[in-house]
């Protein structure tokens, strides 16, 4: 399956996380099987997985094969199943998106980008630790820094304020977009369109 791409919605597992800023990589990758009427089922590496086909190629043709995951891990441990799924399904970093939350993109907005640190993100750098590389694809979902003095890693662990509860559904159609683009246009055509200002 080496032509498939692996895509990684990250999160906490559990009912208490399912809705918090943390878990934001999640809700995209279940609005993305949803649109592929996938389904998602347990695998031995640790993750629920979904195999499916997103967005549409040329033609109209059906788009480009790919796995979304989620690790039933806890975030800083997400790299081991990320792993585990690389080498079954045998996908290089090339073929690696990771959806995550971002403190450092406004809330409402979506940034893509191949490589570089991590920015402090536990998820993220688990997995560049098990994969022993940093060259893969991420899908970073805005959500802001904490207001006041208020600390980044309680703030992730919240649920959206209900103001952004309104709009939350807009941002994950349109994060979900950007990884179909990402798939479909490569990385670049995806960067124009979702970096350009609204």
């Amino acid at each position: 399956m080496s032509d498939a791409w692996l895509v990684v919605g990250l999160g906490n597992p559990g009912a208490e996380y399912e809705r918090t800023r943390h878990n934001v990589g999640q809700a995209v990758l279940a609005e993305l099987a949803s649109r592929a009427s996938g389904s998602f089922k347990r695998h031995r590496s640790g993750a629920r997985v979904a195999e499916v086909r997103l967005g549409t190629g040329p033609g109209g043709a059906p788009g480009p094969r790919a796995v979304l995951a989620a690790p039933t891990s806890y975030m800083n441990l997400s790299g081991g199943p990320v792993a585990g799924l690389a080498k079954y399904y045998d996908v290089g970093l090339d073929r690696l998106v990771v959806v995550h939350d971002e403190l450092d993109v406004p809330f409402g907005s979506v940034r893509l980008k191949r490589g570089g640190g991590e920015g402090g993100h536990n998820g993220l750098r688990s997995i560049s630790q098990s994969l022993r590389g940093k060259d893969y694809a991420r899908v970073r979902v805005g959500i802001g820094r904490p207001p006041g003095r208020q600390d980044p890693a309680d703030f992730v662990l919240k649920e959206f304020s209900s103001t952004e509860r309104k709009e939350l559904p807009f941002l994950l159609l349109d994060a979900a977009d950007a990884v179909e683009a990402l798939l479909t246009e490569g990385l670049e055509a995806a960067q124009q369109r979702f970096h350009a200002p609204a």
